[in-house]
């Protein structure tokens, strides 16, 4: 039987995961997302292409690929269909490829009406919600009250969405707002519910199965398996920076309930990280820029939010945090995204512990809203790369970084292309 591999991303999303899913893809029988939903934006780039994936997992345009959305995944079926299938339909044939977990948890139109209202009440102590839904899906779940995709396949479908739809109505007047002012993508209650009701047909003609059953069987039969990570280690609802998380288990152990696959069965586990930092939304950034630095990486790194487009904040590599996020991955091969954003820049920082109220720390601590003074070790930046040789001063960059951290770099990227990488 073989094992499952995992990849993550250790910092607060956005470190490149699309793109080496890709890479790693023809080594692998299957990829499979385990949690998150459109709230996450895997973006590739080949062949003078640039496209965003949100739930289908990013093994879906290579040949022979089986990609599976798992139960830990919520699926609005409206984007699903419409913006991601619709996009990519006539490049790859995803009916053909793509496997959907039955016990997948759909986001109804009044999910999304509901996480604006819920932004929108906490005013400036907001999460900094991307409004897909996320959060009050993964609070019926939790409440047993959901929707799944099996569901849509049942009699009784309407009946339950129904059920759900008015209690989610009854809670927004119940906060003060009245849904007929509220909008979805632009679009009023009864117009996008049509539109995703619309979708929900087509997404029965999909192969909606048990796909526990599924992966489980074949792994049996020697297949491989890669599961993909959505959002970052430090946005994980456990071990994130609470309350300024996701609403889901990002970290490898969210593979085995997000799958429905045993701890025994994990295998590598690649994590992520980018050479510098990044995080979109609210919550603590210790190393964060608010200069011309963390403008010129911004610039440099093409730093928006991919479903949103949000600009991210921008600033210094943080080892505790990195560290952090690999114990509780259990990270066995590092992977360093975006090098080439730092080529050029004179002297580089490096985060390797805090002052936090006189004392030096390297542990993070309980409180996200504490302030941590970042301590800074500060070296060489490297001229643009070029050719396969890597600079010494990005050298002894990833040295540093494999010292602090106590694992090896095993790929470096040094642009958005599937093939600019070095492998180490």
């Amino acid at each position: 039987m073989t094992k499952v591999d995992v990849l993550l991303g250790l910092q607060w999303g956005d470190e490149g995961k699309g793109k080496i899913v890709d890479v790693l893809t023809p080594q692998y029988d299957i990829i499979a997302r385990f949690q998150g939903g459109p709230n996450a934006g895997h973006t590739l780039n080949f062949e003078g292409k640039k496209i965003v994936l949100h739930t289908i997992p990013s093994g879906i345009f290579r040949e022979n690929s089986i990609n599976v959305i798992g139960n830990g995944v919520i699926i609005d079926p409206y984007i699903l269909i419409n913006t991601e299938i619709s996009e990519i339909k006539d490049i790859t044939d995803v009916k053909s490829k793509l496997y959907i977990s039955e016990k997948a948890h759909l986001i109804l139109p009044t999910h999304r009406m509901l996480d604006y209202v819920n932004e929108n009440l906490l005013g400036k102590n907001k999460i900094g919600s991307t409004l897909k839904g996320i959060g009050p899906t993964y609070t019926d779940k939790v409440n047993r009250s959901g929707v799944r995709v099996g569901d849509i396949l049942l009699p009784n479908f309407k009946e339950k969405y129904n059920i759900l739809r008015d209690s989610h109505l009854k809670q927004i007047a119940a906060k003060g707002f009245d849904y007929n002012t509220i909008k979805i993508d632009g679009k009023n209650l009864a117009e996008y519910e049509q539109a995703w009701f619309a979708a929900v047909e087509e997404l029965k003609s999909y192969k909606i199965c048990a796909t526990e059953y599924l992966i489980n069987r074949a792994l049996a039969d020697g297949k491989t398996l890669l599961a993909e990570g959505a959002q970052g280690s430090l946005l994980d609802v456990e071990f994130g920076s609470y309350p300024f998380v996701t609403s889901s288990n990002t970290i490898t152990a969210g593979v085995c309930s997000g799958l429905g696959i045993a701890p025994t069965k994990i295998g590598k586990v690649y994590g992520l990280f980018k050479a510098y930092c990044t995080r979109v939304g609210e919550g603590p950034f210790p190393t964060e820029l608010f200069d011309a630095t963390g403008d010129l990486l911004r610039q440099n790194g093409g730093e928006f939010g991919s479903t949103t487009g949000r600009p991210r904040r921008c600033g210094w590599l943080d080892l505790p945090f990195l560290r952090y996020a690999c114990m509780l991955d259990g990270v066995t091969e590092l992977i360093m995204m975006k090098a080439d954003v730092l080529d050029n820049m004179e002297e580089l920082k490096v985060c390797t512990a805090y002052n936090y109220d006189g004392k030096i720390i390297e542990d993070i601590p309980f409180d996200p809203k504490a302030n941590l003074v970042p301590q800074y070790q500060t070296m060489k930046g490297w001229k643009e790369f070029s050719g396969n040789e890597i600079p010494s001063q990005m050298k002894d960059y990833i040295a540093f970084v494999e010292q602090y951290v106590g694992l090896k770099v095993k790929i470096v990227s040094v642009g958005p292309d599937r093939n600019q990488n070095i492998m180490l």
